[in-house]
């Protein structure tokens, strides 16, 4: 088998853990979202939201299903969303987004990982002037059905579309955060249907670094998205 084996070996385990991770960071959405809207979709949009987040994820349904179960069951402990703010070496600004059930427990490892970094963590509001919340929803140029992008953005607009950035296959809204639900509810009565849609924490500027400076801001922003706590991690590292 060989070297080109190991190498496929550990790309394969690579991408399995990628999953795992996401799998449980969608888990940890459902709960939350159960816990604070109900089990039906319908009248939860942020359950919405995540399943179909778990769905552009290839999330199995039955994973889904038991998630939601677990969720509704009141003898389950619920999760708290917690928000971390601080810098990383050379100055660049790091929000961190956790869901846990034991925030002595993550605030520790939070603070760990920026320390061994050469990093901080900052007071709540900190970071405020260097990232705006923002959704953004993620569609296939094919769900748009051979719309043309102007007649797409013209009907859009009504439902609070800020901006738009396209790539080779994909269409990305830019919405502010309280028109999420607005634009969610928008591209529904429209029939285009987004990939995954997600309340992201924008950059408003931008850090410039050296390529090994820029690698000890990456290795810190690697242990915290390692860490089973942590949902999202945001930087301004351009």
């Amino acid at each position: 088998m060989g070297r080109i084996f190991e190498k496929r070996k550990h790309k394969m385990f690579a991408r399995f853990d990628r999953m795992a991770k996401q799998f449980t960071r969608i888990g940890k959405e459902i709960a939350i979202a159960v816990r604070q809207g109900g089990i039906n979709p319908d009248y939860n949009p942020r359950l919405r939201m995540a399943m179909q987040n778990a769905k552009s994820v290839n999330m199995p349904k039955d994973r889904v299903e038991a998630a939601i179960k677990r969720a509704s069951d009141k003898d389950t402990a619920g999760y708290e969303e917690i928000k971390y703010e601080g810098y990383g070496p050379h100055g660049v600004a790091i929000l961190v987004e956790s869901a846990t059930d034991n925030n002595t427990r993550t605030v520790a490892n939070v603070r760990s990982h920026f320390n061994k970094c050469e990093g901080a963590l900052g007071k709540t509001g900190s970071l405020d002037f260097v990232f705006t919340r923002k959704g953004v929803f993620k569609i296939a140029k094919s769900s748009l059905k051979g719309k043309d992008l102007d007649e797409f953005e013209l009907e859009i607009i009504d439902f609070g579309y800020e901006d738009l950035a396209i790539d080779e296959e994909e269409v990305y809204v830019y919405t502010s955060f309280t028109d999420f639900g607005n634009m969610q509810k928008g591209l529904e009565e429209l029939g285009v249907e987004a990939a995954s849609a997600e309340l992201q924490y924008i950059p408003n500027s931008f850090v410039d670094l050296e390529e090994a400076q820029a690698n000890e801001v990456l290795e810190l922003i690697e242990r915290l998205e390692s860490d089973d706590d942590v949902q999202n991690v945001y930087h301004n590292l351009r």
